[in-house]
């Protein structure tokens, strides 16, 4: 019998394929693509934009305003998804392909399922070369979308419309995949975008793609429930797969019940609320006081759902204790294996929930929950000191600590905090006191600049009825704020936090600290002494407040706590897109505990404080292990 076929084209038949997917966890169903987000050009404007326009049934189309931009749009809400989702982001051929890349790279560092769709040369190759082709001499197989391959999980290329069958199912059976997801890219030469064929009807069946939680196995449930019991001081770290499994009651029933520490990534945090007994913060370089000392101490590690980086370790060197081993809980073989530790393939919520019942009525000693205890306690006593921090009289500018502690305040525990790259990140992994899961969403794998608006917009589109709250740098809003332009768009209200301290603040602190005397990272004029940009040239002001209102956002500029006080108040009653711009002072952000960061440090500079700096830093560099 001949199953029944139907024409389409290969952009309308991809529409329709992507319209039909699904993903499954515990019995429950989640349409698994969102939508399509992106800007048209001659490479896709005809095919897929057609196939679009003509069935907007199938999937909702989203105009953005920067192909990066919407590429980390998608991230922002297939995170905030725990994966359960994703968004296709498409683009034109040449530089709209390429603007994808950073996007890209992103996606597939951070574990996250992103689908992107670039426009591709014609495959016939009549016309060539075509607008922004870019030619290799002597491959012409080689074009700009090649350059995806580095940082996507899977890539493919469709040349005659019948291979899109089998390659957009190997793209679902990547980006469904909880260890091997990441950044997919298919790209889609213009001509056959248009072309016909004969689809079999069941190419675009409703498809479940099932999540089953991995168990430990009966050696594996021996091991680490054995360490456990006969190590004196465990510490667990818990990494972003804390999320992805939805183990947040498991977690909080077993560090409860086992009276186990626990220590977050950027990507764990907010699994546990910041006033649960065993929570005792951000672990590493940007890590609490309490949780670095608990690493150095600990005899067993048991790292759960995390890659186990350098910012995690503290460059290899958080565990000094010589007894001390590592145990890797993870669905990835690959990340399972990092730092040498004993690898346990499993689902985190299954294997806490099976050592929960193996360990019985285990619990650590009395002695190491009094340490525990007391190490939490200080640690919430310093938090309070370096909340209250004031600005200094007179001044317009506001300690970056305060600020953050104001707006953790006044959030409650349906808003959503956003942030990626500069000095933010470590404040909030320090001292933000998450309230509730999901909650906190810092993008650290690939620390984005530029990231959080976009992302911002991406949890808005899966999670209309959350406040979203961006804090945002001025060296990223620089670098990419266009989509305040869509939020307004499709009326995505977000709350954006524009901190102001006149250029790259992190950077510039990192680099003093190792010995500089600070260049190439404020927002200065050139020196015409040195012909420099020092910290000698004048440094700019910019009114970012009326860039947004510019697009038609609401802004507010601040001056004092109580101007932030207010403006938040008028930001959460406000009905579209709000930036208040809060001018920071300078190298205000909270200084490290009990951790360092290997940077590279010139081995030879004639400059006396970067000798000493070089020296320092190689001392720290014998206490790390090598691998």
């Amino acid at each position: 019998m001949t199953e029944k076929t139907i024409q389409l084209t290969m952009a309308q038949a991809l529409v329709r394929f992507l319209s039909n997917q699904y993903i499954q966890l515990d019995g429950k169903f989640h349409k698994f693509v969102k939508g399509i987000l992106g800007i048209f050009g001659h490479g896709q404007v005809c095919g897929l934009g057609q196939a679009l326009e003509q069935n907007p049934e199938y999937l909702r189309y989203y105009r953005i305003q920067n192909e990066q931009a919407g590429v980390l749009t998608a991230i922002g809400a297939a995170k905030h998804l725990n994966r359960l989702g994703c968004f296709a982001v498409t683009s034109s051929i040449g530089p709209g392909a390429t603007n994808m890349i950073t996007g890209a790279a992103c996606a597939t560092a951070n574990r996250i399922p992103v689908l992107l769709l670039p426009g591709d040369i014609f495959s016939d190759r009549q016309p060539d070369p075509v607008l922004q082709q870019i030619e290799h001499p002597y491959d012409l197989n080689i074009v700009a979308n090649d350059a995806f391959k580095p940082v996507c999980v899977y890539w493919d290329r469709i040349t005659r419309p019948q291979q899109l069958m089998t390659s957009m199912i190997n793209a679902m059976r990547i980006l469904t995949d909880p260890a091997e997801t990441g950044a997919v890219c298919i790209a889609l030469p213009q001509d056959v975008q248009t072309e016909a064929y004969e689809y079999p009807e069941s190419f675009f069946k409703k498809r479940i793609h099932r999540i089953d939680r991995r168990s430990l196995s009966s050696e594996s449930l021996e091991i680490v429930s054995k360490l456990l019991q006969t190590k004196k001081k465990p510490l667990i770290i818990a990494g972003g797969g804390i999320h992805y499994s939805l183990a947040f009651d498991m977690l909080d029933e077993f560090t409860r019940k086992h009276r186990i520490p626990v220590a977050f990534t950027q990507a764990g945090k907010s699994a546990l609320r910041w006033d649960h007994p065993q929570n005792v913060g951000g672990i590493g370089v940007t890590g609490t006081k309490a949780a670095n000392i608990l690493a150095r101490e600990a005899d067993l590690i048991l790292a759960v759902g995390t890659r186990l980086m350098d910012f995690t370790t503290i460059s290899k060197g958080a565990f000094q204790n010589p007894d001390v081993q590592i145990v890797s809980i993870n669905i990835s073989n690959f990340d399972a294996y990092k730092m040498d530790a004993i690898p346990i393939l499993a689902d985190a919520k299954q294997a806490l929930s099976m050592l929960n019942i193996a360990l019985g009525e285990f619990k650590t000693s009395e002695a190491y929950q009094k340490h525990v205890h007391a190490l939490k306690v200080e640690w919430d006593t310093e938090v309070e000191r370096i909340l209250a921090i004031q600005p200094e009289e007179g001044s317009p500018f506001l300690p970056q600590p305060t600020v953050i502690g104001i707006l953790n305040e006044f959030m409650d525990d349906t808003n959503v905090v956003v942030n990626a790259a500069g000095s933010m990140p470590g404040d909030l992994h320090r001292i933000w006191r998450s309230k509730a899961p999901k909650s906190y969403h810092v993008e650290y794998a690939y620390s984005t600049m530029g990231y959080e608006i976009a992302a911002g917009l991406g949890i808005k589109y899966v999670d209309p009825d959350a406040e979203v709250y961006v804090i945002q740098g001025d060296g990223g809003y620089l670098m990419m704020h266009t989509e305040i332009v869509t939020s307004l768009m499709e009326k995505a209200k977000i709350i954006i936090l524009l901190f102001d301290s006149q250029g790259f603040n992190s950077i510039s602190n990192l680099q003093q600290s190792m010995g500089s005397d600070g260049f190439g990272c404020d927002l200065r004029e050139r020196n015409p002494k040195t012909d420099k940009i020092d910290r000698e040239g004048t440094l700019l002001s910019i009114d970012y407040a009326k860039n947004a209102e510019s697009y038609g956002a609401i802004s507010y500029t601040v001056h004092s706590l109580e101007d932030l006080r207010n403006a938040l108040k008028k930001a959460k009653e406000a009905d579209r897109t709000v930036l208040i711009d809060i001018k920071i002072q300078k190298w205000s952000q909270v200084g490290g505990y009990e951790s360092w960061w290997r940077v590279g440090i010139s081995q030879t500079s004639t400059m006396e404080k970067i000798q000493k700096a070089y020296t320092e830093m190689e001392k720290k560099v014998k206490t790390a292990r090598k691998y």
